[in-house]
């Protein structure tokens, strides 16, 4: 497989109508805000978790292609299988540590990805990860409404009694009506040679970016779509520009009637250097 040669820093955006994109269990589960301005988040770990969702679904977990960190695991028991194996609580020492990281990198899509603390079971070391997420925030500020749903049926006979057989159970849904998300992403070049992050990983996590939301449907989260990925390459490992100034060329736009909210990605108008970026995907090479 084809080592990754050179540095990459992207743009992701995509949106949520009458959704709820990331509820925030620290205030009963309301979508994630910024509380001074009113921006929307949605929170780099739920990127990567349908990221890994997407890769583990399309690869079946097949060799080199596991999920470390996925539904119901017990990390400590997958960290103490990997080679050199050992019993739960022996320590791995000297060498053996490093190629225990090496095997769980070669093992899990997500490790050698995204990185990961393998240091809680038999220690398998530290792993920095090629790629991370900011925060994705909306583009405008969001408004979380509250709406009240019926059940027609209660959860046990002593509700029942409760209600004299009228059989009914509210509750509460929160969405936004409509948001449209930006978040930013890096990748090293160096440390995926570290963690064996190769050309064809990469290729399969842009895959993911774009179709990680079809198989992630839920009514709690409404209709949430992939629209744009804006990708800068580089020439090199460390770069030809600062990030910033790249994040800089690509603008959003109003599009339309500026009174009214926006409610559709067609009420936005995204460029790159002030020319309309008509595809979904957009790879620009950096010098």
């Amino acid at each position: 497989m084809a080592d990754l040669e050179t540095r990459y820093d992207f743009i992701y955006l995509f949106d949520v109508k009458d959704g709820n994109p990331n509820g925030d269990p620290d205030a009963g589960n309301l979508p994630r805000v910024d509380a001074e301005t009113g921006h929307g988040l949605v929170t780099d770990v739920c990127l990567k978790r349908k990221v890994r969702n997407y890769v583990q679904l399309k690869e079946g977990c097949r060799d080199g292609y596991d999920i470390f960190v996925k539904e119901k695991a017990i990390l400590n028991n997958l960290i103490n299988e990997i080679e050199p194996a050992k019993k739960d609580k022996e320590k791995r020492t000297g060498d053996e540590v490093e190629t225990a990281r090496q095997n769980m990198c070669k093992k899990y899509f997500d490790i050698r990805t995204f990185g990961a603390v393998l240091t809680t079971g038999a220690n398998a070391g530290q792993v920095r990860g090629p790629i991370q997420f900011t925060f994705a925030r909306s583009v405008d500020p969001v408004i979380a409404s509250e709406h009240s749903i019926t059940r027609m049926a209660v959860t046990t006979q002593e509700d029942a009694d409760k209600q004299g057989g009228d059989n009914r159970t509210m509750g509460r849904k929160f969405t936004i009506p409509y948001g449209l998300y930006k978040a930013h992403g890096f990748i090293s070049a160096s440390f995926a040679k570290q963690t064996g992050f190769t050309a064809e990983d990469l290729n399969l996590f842009w895959e993911a970016l774009q179709n990680m939301f079809e198989d992630d449907r839920s009514a709690a989260r409404g209709l949430m779509c992939a629209q744009k990925l804006i990708i800068f390459k580089h020439s090199n490992k460390l770069g030809s520009a600062p990030v910033q100034d790249l994040f800089k060329r690509v603008s959003i736009e109003r599009n339309g009637d500026l009174e009214k909210p926006a409610r559709d990605f067609s009420d936005y108008i995204v460029k790159l250097d002030d020319v309309k970026i008509e595809e979904f995907k957009k790879v620009v090479e950096v010098n």
